[in-house]
């Protein structure tokens, strides 16, 4: 199991890669990493905007290692910058081979969010909770 750690961040999503997203050599698709790492951003985008958000911006993408079919890809997301009504989520992803125990990194990315009505139309977030 993934442990939280205050440099990768909080663990937001496990799952396998699988064939159905392998380029044709054989390795995943950096697309179908990008995705993951979107949806986990996006998780905790709603939790701090407590409601919509929409991504508006992804930078400093850097894919360190490719990612093959069969390996147990977790994501893990951390608040790393908060605006008025946007948020900036750092994404790293890391790998563990199927039949192996150890993980590395495999990519990072920071994640640019705006929190939004019903509407659409940007609003500014609500104050943080504070933990207790």
């Amino acid at each position: 199991m993934p442990e939280l750690s205050p440099e990768r961040g909080e663990p937001v999503i496990r799952t396998i890669a699988m064939p159905a997203d392998t380029n044709p050599a054989g390795d995943i698709f950096g697309g179908w990493l990008m995705s993951q790492m979107d949806l986990a951003a996006g998780s905790v985008a709603a939790r701090v905007a407590r409601g919509r958000a929409a991504t508006i911006a992804v930078e400093g993408m850097q894919f360190l290692k490719p990612v093959k079919v069969g390996d147990e890809v977790t994501l893990y997301a951390k608040l790393v910058k908060r605006g008025r009504s946007s948020m900036t989520i750092e994404v790293r992803a890391w790998h563990r081979p199927r039949c192996q125990e150890w993980s590395e990194q495999v990519t990072k990315g920071l994640f640019t969010f705006v929190a939004i009505d019903d509407s659409g139309r940007s609003r500014p977030l609500p104050d943080p909770v504070q933990a207790g």
